[in-house]
C-alpha cells in the first residue's frame, strides 16, 4: 500500500513539473510583457533565478525606455550574480550604473560590479586579469564614494587581493631561489616589495633575500665573497630590525655568526 502511495506521488509531481515547464515554455513564446513581467518578479522573490533571468534578458531590450527598464535591469543582474554568473552579472551591473548614475541602486551596483571581477580572480599560480580589474575598479569606487560605507570592505578586498598578486610575483621570484640563482632571486623578491610593501608575505620576502644574499655569497669567486657577505650583513640588519623575534630567529642567528666569521677571516 505504501509503495502504492509513493508511486503516485512522485506520478503527481512529475506531472506538476512537466506541467510547470509548459506554463513557463509558453510564457517565454508570449507577447504578454505585462505578464511576463510580474511572472519574472515572481520567479525573482521565490529566488527561482533560472526562470527569472530567461524572463528578464527578453524584457530588458523591450522595456529600455519605460519606467521598467531600471528595475528589469538592476534584478537581472542579480539574477546571475546569484546563480554565480559572474561574467554576465558583471557586465550587466555596469551597464546598469552607466546607464541610471542617479538611481538609489547605482552605488550598489557599480559596488558588485567590482565585487563580480573579486570572485573571478583565481588562485595566485593562474593568470590575474580578473584581480587588477577587481582592484581598478574598487579604487574608482572609493575615489567616486569616499564616503560610501562599503569603502571599509573595497580597501579589505583590495588588500587580500593585492596580496594574492603579491604571492605571484613572489612564487616567480622563488623560482629564482629553487634554480639557485640567488642573484636573480634577490633582485626578484626586491621587486616584488617595492610593489607590494604592505604584503601579508612581507616578513617570509624579506627572509629569502637574507638567505639568498648569504647563498649568493657562499657561492662566489673570492674577489665579489666581502662585497656580497656585506650585503648578507646589510639585509640581516635590516630583516632583525623589522622582526626581531620571528620563527626564522635561529636560522637567521646562523646565518649572521657565519657571515660575520666570513667576512673577519
Amino acid at each position: 500500500m505504501l509503495q502504492k502511495i509513493v508511486k503516485i506521488s512522485a506520478a503527481v509531481l512529475l506531472l506538476a513539473i512537466v506541467g510547470s515547464s509548459c506554463q513557463y515554455d509558453k510564457l517565454l513564446k508570449s507577447t504578454n510583457y505585462k505578464l511576463k513581467y510580474n511572472k519574472a518578479l515572481e520567479y525573482y522573490k521565490a529566488e527561482d533565478y533560472t526562470k527569472a533571468v530567461g524572463l528578464f534578458e527578453q524584457l530588458n531590450p523591450v522595456m529600455k525606455a519605460t519606467d521598467r527598464a531600471d528595475t528589469v535591469l538592476y534584478y537581472l543582474s542579480n539574477s546571475y550574480f546569484e546563480q554565480e554568473n559572474y561574467i554576465l552579472a558583471e557586465h550587466h551591473y555596469q551597464q546598469f550604473y552607466e546607464t541610471f548614475g542617479n538611481h538609489n541602486w547605482a552605488d550598489d551596483a557599480e559596488f558588485k560590479s567590482a565585487f563580480c571581477n573579486y570572485k573571478l580572480s583565481p588562485r595566485p599560480a593562474l593568470d590575474q586579469g580578473y584581480t587588477k580589474k577587481a582592484i581598478n575598479k574598487f579604487n574608482l569606487f572609493i575615489t567616486r564614494h569616499p564616503n560610501h560605507p562599503k569603502v571599509a570592505e573595497c580597501h579589505k578586498l583590495i588588500q587580500e587581493l593585492s596580496d594574492k598578486l603579491a604571492m605571484k610575483a613572489y612564487q616567480s621570484a622563488r623560482l629564482y631561489y629553487d634554480m639557485e640563482d640567488y642573484r636573480a632571486a634577490v633582485i626578484a623578491l626586491e621587486n616584488t616589495l617595492k610593489r607590494f610593501p604592505n604584503t601579508t608575505h612581507r616578513k617570509e620576502i624579506k627572509f629569502l633575500i637574507l638567505k639568498s644574499q648569504f647563498l649568493l655569497a657562499s657561492n662566489s669567486i673570492k674577489e665579489k665573497e666581502q662585497e656580497r657577505y656585506q650585503s648578507t650583513l646589510d639585509a640581516y640588519y635590516t630583516f632583525t630590525s623589522e622582526y626581531p623575534d620571528s620563527e626564522y630567529s635561529n636560522e637567521v642567528k646562523r646565518i649572521y655568526q657565519r657571515t660575520q666569521k666570513n667576512l673577519q677571516n
